[in-house]
């Protein structure tokens, strides 16, 4: 199991690490360390090791992610957050609908969705205390096209909701030429870092 490298502690300069899933690094330059944080055989321990390591790398600013929701939930009362630890659930399609109310069981300060590769619509979401939303299509050989009504419907969600909306790629064989416009314009917003502390009271979800 892999988790934040041990320069997290040394290194004074400020960033944004994504641990598992795919790199975000056109939406934070964030660096890709390790797939599957919340593996079967991870231990408790191993686990409470790597968030306490995250956790005292308080200049940094974490963003895990992973498909095991259930896990994540069984685990959460034995993990301690912290607001630069920010939580994530990779959602396909309606079939995984579920991991979002996994996620939204745990105690983490900042949760979101990764809603890549986007393969089907995902209408009427609850986004109850979900403070960001990253929406893609997938990308390289054999793709599966994603059809712009199911973006356009999420962003249409979101702004509904006022959860900043990220839309990363439109996908396909060549992600660079698709680019990511969506209506004429980038979506890159993100959750605002000013009140991160949603149990003292504070919104988290400026929309603009």
């Amino acid at each position: 199991m892999e988790g934040p490298a041990p320069g997290s502690l040394r290194s004074t300069k400020r960033r944004s690490t994504l641990i598992g899933g795919h790199s975000e690094a056109a939406a934070r330059r964030a660096g890709r360390i390790g797939d599957g944080f919340f593996p079967g055989k991870g231990t408790p321990a191993e686990l409470a090791h790597l968030f306490d390591v995250m956790r005292r790398a308080s200049w940094h600013r974490f963003q895990v992610l992973t498909k095991r929701s259930e896990r994540l939930a069984s685990l959460n009362s034995q993990l301690e957050w912290a607001p630069n630890i920010w939580m994530g659930v990779s959602v396909e399609n309606d079939r995984y609908r579920f991991r979002i109310d996994n996620l939204r069981s745990t105690n983490a300060y900042v949760k979101f969705l990764s809603l890549e590769p986007l393969l089907g619509p995902l209408t009427n979401l609850n986004l109850s205390h979900i403070d960001w939303v990253i929406v893609g299509g997938e990308s390289g050989p054999g793709a599966r096209p994603v059809d712009p009504a199911w973006v356009t419907d999420l962003r249409d969600e979101c702004r509904r909701a006022r959860v900043p909306f990220f839309f990363k790629q439109w996908g396909g064989k060549n992600k660079k030429q698709a680019g990511r416009v969506l209506e004429g314009r980038t979506w890159d917003q993100m959750p605002c870092l000013s009140g991160l502390d949603r149990r003292a009271g504070k919104s988290n979800r400026p929309y603009s």
